[in-house]
């Protein structure tokens, strides 16, 4: 059947409406309420710093009241943070051959003026004070890498010397020599000064810094330059983003350049941004991100702005609170750092049911038609994985570095899936500012032909004639978009009364808000 061939006023007899059963006369009030605009419609919950151990909750509450913010800021962050002192050094083991690395990519929306850098600040110190002390207990070594690799180099150029002058029965033993000692200065690598975090680098600095890191890396930000970066809007060429695909999933990253070949079997990248509103926006037009995934690998936050009303006065976060805070960071980076093959973080048998069930409440939202989730399943599909990873670092902050010991509990799990609700509700609305939901396009749409043609009364079939077959191919694609603009407050949906005593019912009617025929009038 054709599209054109749906569109019959046959189809359209006999449908029940949303409000009254079939075959009732419904005389609809004058009154309208105002509609509810739909950009905005989502519900987004707060952020739930409770789920968080002790000592890390207490400091995020702390810092959301110092600096006046949506505790969302610091909660997000502070995964991040975590995600950092863990990411590239532990894995968690959910079953089968079914692995999850530690790190995260989190992102939080805010307009500005919402004191983004202060809690970055707060919240990031730790890290650079670890990073500090990593680089403090290493320069030793380095040194000491450096004088050896040194000392064998000039030793091999000297042993080749002495072979390319050397006598003809002596010369097979002094070239022998010189390879020998030529090889030995060639595995003498000098290693990297430690760097745990990178700031808006472009895809090329990342890959370097994470092969010279061990494969892991954090780029932390409270700007929204590093999408630029990634959408090569600095460069001449497409968007180069093979390192932050490749850098959260943990998939093998092998790069030849001309000067330099950079294999990383188990890439580890942790982003920790803060950005304005319209960058999520500008993020969903990267050529390219959201058919790759790269849109899916975030854990998205747009909590509501405080400004406006923020206390002038506040209370500062409590020394021994901020001192806890720092210690434990610190405490969880060293820990983990000198690990070169992950530790292995195992869940109990009680929250790997505890995870399935979750799974199997989440599978049947992904359905294209009639899903929840239906319309971002780029994003969903890697929920699960996305909260098992939490579940290890909220471990991880609870046990410390050796977490590894001890089994992840029912408890942690289900303080992630809460995490994961959190980010589904507002993952919802962010792609909803993307326009990655096609009913919402839909009903945009129609919202317009209802403004175009200022329609007091309508049917679906005029509706339905008047849009574009392209984005609404079929009857049944429009009735969601319908059902939705209801639930808004835009339209009313009614049977009208039979004017004779055979045949079929009337077609269900449509009558529309007057702010929606004022304005196309």
């Amino acid at each position: 059947m054709t599209p054109q061939a749906v569109d019959s006023s046959d189809l359209w007899a006999g449908l029940p409406t949303l409000e009254d059963p079939p075959g009732e006369d419904d005389t609809a009030p004058d009154v309208w309420e105002d509609p509810v605009p739909l950009t905005g419609w989502r519900e987004r919950p707060p952020f739930p710093a409770h789920v968080f151990p002790g000592w890390l909750g207490e400091f995020v509450a702390a810092v959301a009241e110092e600096t006046q913010t949506p505790v969302d800021l610091a909660g997000s962050i502070a995964l991040a943070v975590l995600a950092t002192a863990a990411g590239g050094r532990s894995v968690v083991h959910v079953r089968g051959n079914w692995r999850e690395p530690t790190n995260l990519y989190t992102v939080v929306a805010l307009p500005p003026g919402n004191r983004k850098s202060a809690v970055f600040t707060l919240l990031t110190d730790p890290l650079f004070e670890a990073e500090k002390q990593l680089k403090a207990a290493m320069k030793p070594v380095i040194v000491e890498a450096e004088v050896t690799a040194r000392l064998a180099k000039e030793a091999a150029e000297k042993a080749a010397a002495k072979a390319a002058s050397a006598e003809a029965d002596k010369r097979d033993q002094a070239v022998a020599t010189a390879v020998g000692l030529a090889q030995t200065a060639d595995t003498l690598a000098v290693p990297a000064e430690p760097v745990l975090l990178a700031d808006d680098s472009t895809p090329e600095t990342v890959t370097s810094l994470m092969a010279e890191q061990g494969g892991r890396l954090s780029v932390m930000s409270d700007e929204g330059g590093i999408f630029d970066i990634i959408a090569g809007r600095y460069s001449s060429g497409a968007p180069n983003m093979e390192v932050f695909l490749k850098g959260h999933a943990g998939g093998r990253l092998r790069v030849t350049r001309q000067t330099r070949r950079e294999y990383i079997d188990a890439p580890a990248l942790t982003m920790g941004l803060a950005v304005q509103p319209e960058v999520l926006q500008a993020i969903g037009q990267i050529k390219g991100a959201k058919g790759r995934g790269l849109l899916g690998r975030f854990l998205y936050s747009l909590p509501v702005s405080t400004v406006g009303d923020r206390k002038v006065i506040t209370d500062p976060v409590p020394e021994q609170t901020a001192a806890t805070y720092t210690a434990n960071v610190i405490d969880l980076t060293l820990s983990l750092a000198g690990w070169i093959d992950p530790a292995l973080i195992q869940l109990s048998p009680e929250a790997d049911a505890a995870l399935i069930r979750y799974q199997e409440r989440v599978e049947p939202q992904l359905k294209a038609r009639g899903g929840k989730l239906g319309h971002i399943t780029d994003w969903a599909a890697k929920l699960a994985g996305a909260v098992a990873r939490m579940a290890a670092l909220l471990h991880l902050a609870e046990h410390g570095g050796n977490g590894y010991a001890h089994p992840v509990t029912e408890t942690t799990l289900s303080a992630a899936i809460e995490l994961g609700e959190y980010y589904t509700a507002h993952a919802l609305a962010v792609f909803d500012a993307m326009g990655a939901d096609p009913v919402l396009g839909r009903a945009r749409s129609v919202l317009d032909a209802l403004r175009d043609n200022g329609w007091e009364d309508v049917s679906r079939r005029d509706v339905f004639t008047v849009l574009s077959r392209s984005e609404v191919p079929t009857v049944a694609d429009l009735e969601p978009a319908l059902v939705l603009l209801e639930d808004h407050g835009y339209l009313r949906s009614y049977q009208p009364e039979r004017t004779g005593k055979r045949g079929r019912p009337p077609a269900p009617r449509l009558q529309v808000h007057p702010d929606v025929r004022g304005a196309g009038r």
